[in-house]
């Protein structure tokens, strides 16, 4: 019988002289592998267990698109993430994902969410107050800020009191960080239940439930229409024209929390940080700006106008993709170009190795907005994913694109980023995040 074919391995022995720098940063170690083995390599962890991680854009766009009916998440996101946030659209899969999706799909569109951007605006506005210009500081709490009281006011308007937006973000990024933990060290998994770290964070998460009822419970009983994201998931209708109960509504709401706040601050971190070491491209940003408010007569049409803020935007995420790596276990068995993919196969798609690979990109490592260009930005889409890919593709792209250019809009109007040539510092935890990302705005 002829041996199936295999994607080169990277031995345990490997992994174990490795574990310690894996700990604090796994991406160098992967891209030394990356190098030395090719696109695609199998790594073996032990136990039976191994992982297949691939920077190949065609076998991406295989899994995540063409053949994505035969893949599903991993546990991680099902099961471990689950566990704090619910079943909701990042963490639900097959028919109840589906379910959902086509439920909350019509709040996303662009038309309804045109109905949100001056509470978006406003929200950004506030939230920019808490920059301490002429003084040279990280940038990341303050976009952070920004993104998470965004989303609640997107969701809520003014219903969440300041003290309940707080305790809520506090209890979010709690349970995330307690995630890394378990993730990075699975080691320890025996003294994190021992210990009752996780039931602590699940009661966290119980606490943050609560207050969400109550505001949900308000809401209802007042009757009153605000034309916010609440109001339109309250609206929303499945196909036998019944709401989501309390439970699922609560659930998809922990997620915008998740995935809408901490990605999009990482992003607007690191888009201010090219901005600092390339100043050009911040006054021209600054031009056109400064051009769409005086030919814009609303918020939409500005937005629409910043044409060059956006492919900023776009290159920012393509340098550091917020969501850096995606996971997917095949159902059945399956075959990519030859190699023989056994039934559950655990594979991680690197999106942060895919955006700078040399064979997709010209001068692959170099900050160039000009990429994205209208005349430029189709030559990309089979190897850009700043937001995943196929069925799963994010829900929030636009509500975070929209937020994003509104974000620079006004940070780039007040402020100028004061130069600065330092190394950009990543930190990869569950998001692709800045570290050290101390700048100096000064007031226009």
């Amino acid at each position: 019988m002829t041996k199936k074919k295999d994607f080169p391995v990277v031995p345990i022995t490997t992994f174990l002289k490795n574990a310690q720098r894996i700990l604090k940063n796994p991406l160098p170690f992967h891209h030394e592998n990356f190098e030395e083995q090719g696109d695609t390599f199998r790594l073996i962890l032990g136990g039976g267990n191994s992982v297949v991680f691939s920077r190949d854009a065609a076998f991406a766009q295989y899994v995540l698109q063409k053949n994505q009916k035969n893949y599903t998440k991993s546990d991680i996101q099902t099961k471990d993430l689950a566990k704090y946030v619910g079943r909701g659209l990042l963490t639900a899969e097959g028919d109840h994902w589906r379910k959902q999706r086509r439920l909350i799909q019509p709040a996303f569109h662009k038309k309804q969410l045109a109905q949100l951007i001056q509470t978006m605006d406003e929200a950004i506005c506030q939230a920019l107050t808490k920059v301490k210009p002429n003084t040279k500081a990280d940038i990341f709490p303050v976009f952070n800020d920004l993104a998470f009281e965004t989303v609640v006011k997107a969701l809520f308007s003014n219903a969440a009191t300041p003290e309940e937006i707080s305790r809520l973000q506090y209890i979010t990024e709690a349970a995330q960080k307690m995630l890394v933990k378990e993730l990075r060290q699975p080691y320890k998994a025996w003294w994190f239940k021992l210990s009752g770290s996780i039931k602590k964070h699940v009661g966290l998460t119980q606490e943050a439930r609560e207050i969400l009822k109550k505001i949900v419970a308000t809401r209802k009983k007042s009757g009153e229409r605000k034309d916010d994201l609440l109001d339109m998931l309250l609206d929303a209708r499945y196909d036998d024209d019944t709401a989501m109960d309390d439970e699922q509504l609560i659930d998809e709401i922990l997620i915008l929390f998740t995935a809408g706040h901490e990605t999009t601050s990482n992003a607007l971190t690191f888009t201010t940080a090219l901005l600092a070491r390339h100043p050009e491209v911040q006054q021209r940003i600054y031009e056109e700006i400064t051009q769409a408010r005086a030919t814009s007569t609303h918020l939409f049409e500005f937005l629409k106008a910043c044409t060059y803020t956006q492919q900023v935007l776009d290159e920012s995420m393509r340098l550091y993709p917020p969501a850096y790596f995606i996971d997917r276990v095949n159902l059945e068995d399956d075959e990519f170009e030859g190699v023989h993919i056994p039934k559950g196969t655990s594979l991680l798609f690197s999106m942060k190795e895919i955006h700078v690979h040399k064979e997709h990109w010209e001068n692959s490592e170099q900050f160039d907005p000009e990429r994205f260009s209208a005349e430029n930005a189709k030559t990309h889409s089979s190897h850009y994913y700043p937001f995943g890919a196929g069925p799963r593709m994010c829900i929030g792209n636009n509500f975070a694109m929209y937020e994003m250019i509104l974000a620079m809009a006004q940070l780039v109007e007040k402020y100028e980023i004061k130069k600065d040539t330092t190394a950009i510092e990543i930190l990869p935890l569950i998001t692709l995040k800045p570290k050290n990302a101390e700048l100096t705005l000064v007031e226009r």
